[in-house]
């Protein structure tokens, strides 16, 4: 079957939370329904959803900020691997930002990720070598 790509909206929240669960990095985010409903209603095509025969296969954050392109929660389901899907995830977030003439898109991708490293590498992200992110964590 095809993979397809498409908007993810509102009704698809809890299977995206789902769906990390399964196939997301472990992190120390809250991921929560309302956060999930908030970003698709700031951004409605922010969220990007991998179909194959109706069944969600990956997801994608492509996040535009109206300043800076960013790329989050990249996910393919386990059984799904090695077929293409995060380039296609990928390819549509980059034609998303194409759109806002976006010059550059980060991505988060935890240090310890080794297979998240190659497929980024694959799709000709690097890590930037001349800064970090510093983060605070709030109440």
């Amino acid at each position: 079957m095809a993979v397809e790509i498409r908007n993810g909206g509102r009704d698809d929240v809890p299977a995206v939370l789902d769906f990390w669960l399964v196939a997301g990095e472990p992190t120390d985010r809250h991921d929560a329904p309302d956060k999930v409903r908030a970003l698709i209603s700031r951004d409605p095509e922010a969220l990007l959803v991998a179909e194959e025969d109706g069944r969600m296969v990956g997801t994608l954050i492509a996040g535009w900020d109206g300043w800076r392109a960013h790329l989050y929660r990249l996910a393919v389901h386990p059984g799904h691997r090695r077929k293409g899907i995060a380039t296609k995830l990928l390819a549509a977030a980059e034609e998303r930002f194409a759109e806002f003439a976006a010059f550059r898109a980060d991505a988060m991708v935890l240090d310890d990720n080794t297979d998240a490293h190659k497929a980024w590498q694959a799709a000709g992200y690097a890590p930037q070598p001349t800064w970090s992110r510093w983060v605070k964590m709030l109440p």
